[in-house]
């Protein structure tokens, strides 16, 4: 049972697909969860929707709901990665006791180090396509030609949030949240610290070898050695 923390750019969500692909267990991200449970108008999806309608934040208490029916599922039996919960101390102490219910344990927190310097640059320079919704970065992963899609043509454009004001500002946001968070997992000494400034494949392997240093997730061997996977930042 994994968490990602990581401010917006560091890589964390490409690495819980990828790890979840990789040790066979689900990947758990908030944002997903919430447009499946309104999708499927569930009653918990209804109590969520009444507060994304109205350009609310959904309380605590819905979203360790949701949380915990989403962990109750068979394919969680194995164990789960969560990209973006908790996001506050008071969803870190609900998921405890949650854990507690089960009489289960949080096995590991990685914490995605990465320069603001190389955040900014990774979310002022990303581009989308208009049409298809390629993905592109005017640092790491250029069009061939100018702001035109290399698949269809269509053209690219900087998202709103991604303006380099909005992102110093978010990285402000995301540091003073989550240091409570931090903080309450290094006092469980649950808390390890990875170099997120790197190529997507050299992060995963890292992170798997972590992982087994630490855990030994599904009694994987020592010393086991993973295929790398390339993927865009």
């Amino acid at each position: 049972k994994l968490i990602l923390i990581g401010p917006p750019g560091s890589g964390k969500g490409t690495q819980a697909r990828l790890l979840s692909k990789k040790l066979k267990i689900p990947h758990i991200s908030t944002g997903d969860i919430l447009r499946e449970v309104v999708k499927n108008k569930t009653q918990l999806g209804q109590e969520a929707q009444a507060y994304m309608e109205k350009g609310e934040l959904v309380p605590d208490n819905v979203i360790i709901e949701i949380i915990k029916e989403r962990v109750s599922r068979p394919d969680c039996e194995k164990g789960y990665i969560f990209d973006g919960f908790p996001r506050t101390l008071t969803q870190a102490q609900m998921l405890d006791k949650i854990f507690k219910e089960k009489n289960k344990e949080l096995d590991l927190v990685i914490q995605f180090k990465i320069s603001d310097e190389s955040l900014t640059k990774r979310l002022s320079g990303r581009l989308i396509c208009s049409k298809c919704g390629a993905d592109y970065n005017l640092y790491f992963k250029p069009p061939r030609v100018g702001d035109i899609c290399d698949r269809c043509g269509g053209k690219l454009l900087p998202r709103q949030d991604d303006k380099k004001n909005v992102v110093i500002n978010r990285l402000k946001v995301f540091k003073n949240q989550t240091k409570p968070l931090v903080n309450y997992y290094q006092k469980q000494a649950k808390i390890k610290d990875i170099d997120a400034d790197k190529k997507s494949e050299n992060l995963n392997q890292e992170l798997l070898q972590l992982i087994d240093a630490e855990v030994n997730p599904n009694g994987l061997p020592e010393k086991q050695s993973f295929p790398a996977e390339s993927a865009e930042e």
